[in-house]
């Protein structure tokens, strides 16, 4: 599970890498953003929840959360989390709340960039950027050339 707080305890982004009903993933949203929520500044970004390993980390009034299994690696899934919010910078131009909340699918494909069924899968800062601008470029030749956009529009001037 990858999540996105803000300070005010609201969920901007969740992406889940296992299936669970979703009572089970609001009790887990709700348990976990209360235990990380009320730690101290100067703890630990560890923590552990039933059988998950807690991993956040708080940039400005975000909290980035994510959980991974008990034989994981800490320290790795905090670099992906300072590596995520390295290229979502680099893509909004310091990132905040809200280019999360007005643009959150650029945020969900950054993320699948960097990650594939919950594991790292690029780690080349370059490559992630690359493929997001290539993303973007595509996007606007479909705007651009879709029919249906420049057929729809009221004719504003009239």
């Amino acid at each position: 599970m990858d999540h996105i707080y803000a300070h005010n305890k609201i969920n901007r982004l969740a992406k889940w890498f296992t299936t669970l009903s979703p009572k089970d993933k609001a009790k887990i949203v709700k348990d976990v953003s209360q235990l990380v929520l009320a730690r101290r500044t100067r703890m630990c970004n560890f923590l552990e929840y039933k059988d998950t390993k807690i991993v956040y980390r708080r940039y400005a009034s975000l909290f980035f959360i994510a959980g991974c299994s008990s034989e994981d690696n800490e320290l790795i899934t905090l670099e992906i989390i300072h590596r995520y919010v390295e290229q979502m910078d680099k893509y909004y131009g310091n990132v905040c709340e809200l280019d999360i909340i007005f643009s959150f699918t650029k945020a969900y494909y950054i993320l699948d960039e960097i990650l594939l069924a919950g594991e790292l899968q690029e780690t080349s800062k370059k490559n992630i950027l690359r493929c997001i601008g290539q993303q973007d470029s595509l996007e606007d030749m479909e705007f651009r050339d879709s029919p249906a956009i420049h057929t729809h529009l009221p004719n504003i001037a009239a």
